[in-house]
């Protein structure tokens, strides 16, 4: 079990370094800004702001804790509440698209289902992760 548990913990934060990256091209790739009024520009540069910190931060936080990822695994506090951390992020996001503001199913319905299913499997994962982490930490 000890395996599998290292397996998802590196593949959950490959994803999640891999949407931090992704959401770097999102305002371009889903045109945004054809959405909003250019008159307002300081609502652009917020967004543009929100949206290049949150891919930076999720980007970074996963790429250093794959580094960690061998003191995570042996149950260094440290790390370990780093991991706990990234992992609140994923579940509060999963409950937002879950419960809270789901991804309105226009224009493209896949997309807004794509998320909220991806959400949901990836933040489960990540609580397996911590709370197995958790627990091998506390029998030591």
């Amino acid at each position: 079990m000890k395996k599998a548990t290292s397996i998802i913990y590196y593949v959950t934060l490959v994803i999640s370094m891999l949407t931090g990256l992704w959401h770097f091209f999102v305002p371009h790739l889903y045109n945004w800004y054809g959405y909003l009024p250019m008159q307002y520009e300081n609502l652009i540069v917020g967004i543009d702001c929100t949206n290049y910190c949150f891919s930076a931060l999720l980007f970074g936080s996963s790429l250093v804790l794959i580094f960690l990822g061998k003191s995570t695994l042996s149950s260094n506090f440290e790390s370990l509440v780093f991991y706990t951390f990234l992992t609140v992020v994923w579940v509060f996001k999963a409950c937002l698209v879950a419960f809270i503001e789901p991804w309105p199913l226009e224009p493209v319905p896949a997309a807004a289902i794509g998320q909220l299913v991806a959400s949901i499997i990836l933040a489960s994962s990540m609580v397996f992760v911590a709370l197995r982490l958790w627990k091998a930490r506390r029998k030591h």
